[in-house]
Parts: C-alpha cells; sequence; structure tokens
C-alpha cells in the first residue's frame, strides 16, 4: 500500500492543533480543496470539495482520548491519515501518515501535493489562535 508521511514543527499548541483536527467544521480553514463539511454525527462527517461542490464525500474521524492522535478516513476510497501531535518546546511536532490503497495509487501525487499545502496552513491557524 502506498503511503507517505509529512511532518512540520507547530509554535502553537498541541491543544489548538487538536482543535482543528477534532472539529470537522474547521476543515474548510485549513484543509486544502474543503469547500464545506455538513452531516457531523458521531465519527462521520461529509465533506463537499470545491473541485466537486455537489458530491458528498462521506468521512470517518476518530480519535484517541489523550488527545494525541486523529484518524481521518475517506468511505469512498479507503485513503486513511493519521494525524499525531507530541509536545515540543514551546509547541508541538505534527505528524501525518497517509495511507493510499492500490485501487487509488494513482491519486498518490495529488494526495500529497493537497496535504502538503493543508498542513502549513494546519499549522498557521493553530499559532494564530
Amino acid at each position: 500500500m502506498p503511503e507517505f508521511t509529512i511532518r512540520a514543527t507547530c509554535h502553537g499548541s498541541a491543544e489548538e492543533v487538536w482543535k482543528l483536527l477534532y472539529d470537522p467544521y474547521r476543515y474548510s480553514e485549513w484543509w486544502c480543496g474543503t469547500a464545506r463539511v455538513e452531516d457531523v454525527a458521531a465519527e462521520t462527517v461529509t465533506r463537499y470539495m470545491a473541485e466537486w461542490p455537489d458530491f458528498p464525500y462521506p468521512t470517518r474521524v476518530t480519535t484517541r482520548t489523550d488527545g494525541t492522535r486523529v484518524m481521518i478516513s475517506c468511505l469512498l476510497s479507503d485513503i486513511v491519515q493519521e494525524w499525531t501531535l507530541e509536545p515540543d518546546g514551546v509547541g508541538c511536532v505534527v505528524r501525518l501518515r497517509v495511507e493510499v490503497p492500490e485501487a487509488e495509487a494513482a491519486r498518490l501525487t495529488s494526495v500529497r501535493d493537497e496535504l502538503e499545502r493543508s498542513v502549513p496552513r494546519l499549522i498557521a491557524a493553530a499559532e494564530r489562535a
């Protein structure tokens, strides 16, 4: 299964990053291409992308109770994002590991590009908080 990892340092607290990852209604603030999120219930949400504004992407969002890990999984493509936060001096380290199933391997580059643009936006939003 193709995968990649992105690692970045944030001068904001892990708590501020957690708030952005945990709250799907805030995804459009930092996640490139996300136009809006609707139907937030338990562990599933419906994302709508700017490129396809009428096409729903059902998405599962799960967390660890210790506030260190958020898993975001597209239920259509089975692409899984594992976000891990670790305290680091004045801020935290944000680590994103993404698994792309073989059936979606052709999308690896575009998924990586999208998330490489999104991580700095996530960090900037956390640092502003």
